[in-house]
């Protein structure tokens, strides 16, 4: 017997080991998935970005300027990083190359900050004192003569969206034209900070006029008309009505009130707008919901001689959770807050053809305020009060549409330097979309209670007015927290009480029966 044999076969399985170790390596860097337990997909690829990068035509570098052994949590931030690059260049069949670079000494340095990426202060503590480190944390893209820099990764929970804009927006010969109607009152662009960070991104956005008979410039690919504060002369509707019938999109957010909270008071607006939204098969009501799930406001009270600062819950401020499922714009969305919103009627598109769906509405437990406008802070409500549920506050309509001024002249702007219509009105659209919200307020920056959602309900708005649906399911992974349910006190109470005795009585029945086993058992034992 040759004594060597053994050796052998144990050569051999260890190399047959290594083999399997090596094949298996080489598969999961190409051939992957993950089990992501988040509701959104918070750690996953979304299908967009993987799309993405199967569609790249050319190499984009990207080098991830990150310097090594930074304290929690930006370690973590780190690592996810490479996690998240390495999954995106999985995808881009070798059109994606990642380089990640520790700027440690000058020349790194040099180089990061000539890529725009400048360092940031961190605190490490060292030796039990706390000491303010330089770090860097930036990514640089680049693409053809191109390029696109993130300065610094903040927030882990945005990082995909980031980095598929980027791509995307690096990757794309010309950027679509969004305009905000102007001229009416409506918040100027810069009103509009957190709205115009988000949507540059993707997007080049233009205040459009349309006084004195000038058209919607053709080039626009989604028109937004939020919180006009004066009616809108006929000839300004006509301009806006021929944009729709020529195919374009628009959103009409619109106050139907006008409410102010310091002075407690609010009157209806005259905007002359409804028989153009009636024509469309919407209808903003001149009232203000009431939710009792709500956001909170805060007021200021005098009580000893010292003023006292308190949040309290203030339902004109509904905190809106109650979203389509069916919409990829809200489906992922955690929580609007709206601010002083009125109700939308949607009983008179169906006889017009046009299809009318519920994006977002108020809670099972909510009302409406009609004529007189006055509110206090500090009001007791009944529960009567709040008797409605499920009240219409945003709606989706898509359908071809008819033109209010269909078989009749075109109206006509006697303002000096006024262009003159040469054409007679487009009677009817092909198929398009309008989107309708009953508060003009909820993205503007004064405005947004804290609600990271408000400004993610716009640029999903966006999206789905110029059919750019991919981009929506990303930003939307990076929600707000869901609001609690609002429940009576006497669920509370019992809920309450039954944490404190449901637990004690579970172990006391577990240890009773354990005991009630082995007393049963000894007895066996003693009968045999």
């Amino acid at each position: 017997m040759n004594t060597n044999t053994p050796k052998i076969h144990t050569l051999l399985r260890l190399g047959i080991v290594l083999v399997i170790l090596v094949l298996l390596n080489f598969v999961s860097v190409r051939f992957f998935d993950r089990i992501d337990m988040t509701r959104t997909g918070l750690f996953t690829l979304a299908d967009a970005s993987k799309s993405l990068m199967r569609t790249l035509d050319d190499k984009v570098t990207v080098k991830a300027y990150f310097t090594e052994d930074l304290p929690s949590p930006y370690n973590n931030h780190r690592r996810l990083l490479l996690d998240q690059l390495n999954e995106y260049r999985a995808y881009a069949k070798g059109n994606l190359q990642v380089e990640f670079i520790d700027p440690t000494d000058d020349k790194g340095k040099q180089e990061a900050q000539q890529q725009g990426i400048a360092p940031v202060q961190v605190q490490v503590v060292k030796e039990d004192k706390f000491e303010v480190k330089q770090a860097y944390m930036g990514m640089v893209f680049l693409y053809e003569d191109r390029k696109e820099v993130i300065p610094v990764v903040q927030n882990p929970g945005t990082l995909e969206y980031e980095i598929s804009s980027t791509i995307k927006r690096l990757t794309t010969r010309t950027q679509k034209k969004i305009g905000f109607l102007s001229g009416h009152g409506e918040p100027a662009l810069q009103e509009l900070g957190h709205v115009q960070e988000m949507l540059r991104r993707q997007y080049e956005l233009a205040p459009v006029d349309v006084s004195k008979g000038k058209s919607v410039p053709s080039d626009i690919a989604a028109l937004i008309v939020m919180a006009p504060a004066t009616p809108l002369p006929e000839s300004d509707k006509y301009q806006i009505d021929q944009y729709i019938m020529g195919g374009g999109r628009v959103a009409f957010l619109i106050n139907r009130v006008d409410a102010n909270l310091q002075n407690r008071y609010g009157r209806a607006l005259e905007l002359n707008t409804d028989d153009l939204l009636q024509q469309y098969g919407v209808r903003v009501n001149p009232d203000l919901v009431r939710d009792l799930q709500c956001a909170s406001v805060t007021i200021v009270q005098q009580q000893s001689g010292f003023s006292m600062q308190s949040q309290v819950p203030f339902p004109y401020l509904p905190l809106v959770s109650n979203f389509s499922k069916n919409n990829v714009m809200v489906k992922d969305l955690r929580a609007l807050v709206l601010f002083f919103t009125s109700s939308l009627d949607t009983t008179g598109a169906s006889a017009k053809g046009i299809r009318a769906d519920v994006i977002a509405s108020s809670s099972k437990e909510a009302g409406r305020q009609t004529g007189m406008f006055a509110f206090d802070p500090l009001q007791r409500y009944t529960r009567d009060e709040f008797q409605e549920k499920e009240i219409p506050l945003a709606v989706t309509l898509q359908g071809k549409f008819a033109s209010l001024y269909a078989g009749k002249s075109a109206p006509m702007d006697t303002s000096a330097g006024a262009i003159m219509p040469t054409a007679a009105p487009v009677s009817s659209s092909p198929d398009t979309r309008i989107v309708v919200v009953g508060d003009g307020d909820f993205a503007r920056d004064q405005f947004m209670g804290g609600s990271k959602d408000n400004v993610a309900f716009l640029a999903n708005m966006v999206d789905y007015l110029v059919d750019d649906a991919g981009l929506i399911t990303i930003r939307s992974k990076d929600a707000s927290f869901a609001p609690l349910d609002v429940v009576s006190d006497g669920t509370k109470k019992t809920v309450k009480y039954a944490n404190l005795v449901v637990p004690p009585l579970l172990v006391l029945l577990y240890g009773v029966v354990r005991w009630r086993m082995r007393k049963a058992r000894k007895k066996a034992l003693e009968m045999q």
